[in-house]
C-alpha cells in the first residue's frame, strides 16, 4: 500500500446499499478519492450520483485478487463496511493488507438495543439447532435459506420466507423447499417507512400468515430494527442469530464521525 501524501489519498470502500452511499459521500467531502466495490449491478446504481473514481461490481475471487487491486490501483486506505455476516471477505481483507493492517478500518452497524418489554420474546442463538417454532418466518436472505432449513430440528415448523423479488431469490427460496404461497417477494428497505415506523408491510405479512416466530440475523440497521418492532407489536418470538465477531487486530468503528477520525 502507499501512504497518502495528502487528503487526495485513494480510499477503497467495500459496502452495500445501506450505509455505503452515505459513507462514500462523507469520505468524498473529506477530500478522499473514493472507489467502491459492490456485489451486484443493482447495488452499483445506489452510487450513481456520487463522483467516485471507480465502482467495481462483482465478488472478489480471493486474497490474491485483493492484493492485485491494492497494488495496481494504488490504494492508500481500505474501509470494510460489508455485511456483518460476510465474514469471508473481511478475513480476506485482513490477510491481503498484511503488515499494513493500520490501513484497514472496519465499519459496523451498532448493535440494536433491546427494549425491556421485548426481552422475554427475544432468543439469541448461534445456530438453529435448538430453535422451536410453530409458524416461522425466515427473514435471512434467500441464499441462506437452504442451509438454515436443513439445520432446523425435526419436526420442522411450518416455514414462510421473505426474499428479494429477483429470479435468483425466487430460485433459492424454492430450492429450500418453501411453497410459493408461503413466499413474499419484497425489497426490505423499500417496504420500511421512515425511522420511527414499525414496517407496515412486515406487520401485515405476519398477521396474514399468523406468524408465531421470526428468524433474522443480528445485523443491525433498519431491517433488524423493524423485526424488533414487529415482534414487540404482535407478541412474536424473535430468534436472532448472533453477529460474528470482527477479525482480530482490526480497528472497528460504528459511526461516520468515528470512521473519519480513524482515517485522519
Amino acid at each position: 500500500m502507499h501512504g497518502p501524501h495528502n487528503r487526495q489519498g485513494h480510499l477503497w470502500l467495500l459496502a452495500g446499499t445501506g450505509e455505503g452511499p452515505g459513507l462514500a459521500s462523507a469520505l468524498l467531502q473529506q477530500g478522499w478519492r473514493v472507489s467502491v466495490s459492490v456485489v451486484t449491478p443493482a447495488a452499483a446504481a445506489a452510487y450513481r450520483q456520487l463522483s467516485l473514481s471507480h465502482v467495481w461490481v462483482g465478488p472478489l475471487a480471493d486474497v490474491a485478487a485483493i492484493r492485485h487491486r491494492l497494488a495496481t490501483q494504488r490504494i492508500d486506505r481500505v474501509v470494510d463496511a460489508t455485511h456483518p455476516f460476510a465474514t469471508l471477505i473481511s478475513r480476506q481483507l485482513v490477510e491481503a493488507c498484511g503488515a499494513s493492517k493500520g490501513c484497514l478500518v472496519r465499519f459496523e452497524r451498532r448493535l440494536e438495543p433491546i427494549a425491556p418489554a421485548a426481552a422475554a420474546q427475544l432468543h439469541m442463538i448461534d445456530n438453529v439447532q435448538f430453535l422451536r417454532a410453530e409458524r416461522l418466518l425466515l427473514a435471512l436472505g434467500a441464499r441462506h435459506l437452504s442451509a438454515v432449513v436443513a439445520a432446523l430440528p425435526a419436526p420442522p415448523p411450518q416455514l414462510f420466507a421473505r426474499v428479494l423479488p429477483t429470479p435468483a431469490g425466487l430460485r433459492q427460496a424454492r430450492a429450500a423447499g418453501i411453497p410459493p404461497e408461503q413466499l413474499a417477494l419484497l425489497r426490505p428497505l423499500h417496504s420500511l417507512a421512515p425511522a420511527g415506523s414499525s414496517g407496515a408491510l412486515e406487520l401485515a405479512l405476519c398477521r396474514r400468515w399468523q406468524i408465531t416466530d421470526v428468524l433474522c440475523r443480528q445485523s443491525g440497521g433498519v431491517s433488524e430494527r423493524c423485526w424488533h418492532r414487529v415482534a414487540e407489536a404482535l407478541g412474536l418470538r424473535l430468534w436472532l442469530l448472533r453477529r460474528p465477531a470482527p477479525p482480530a487486530g482490526v480497528s472497528v468503528v460504528h459511526s461516520v464521525e468515528a470512521l473519519l477520525a480513524a482515517l485522519a
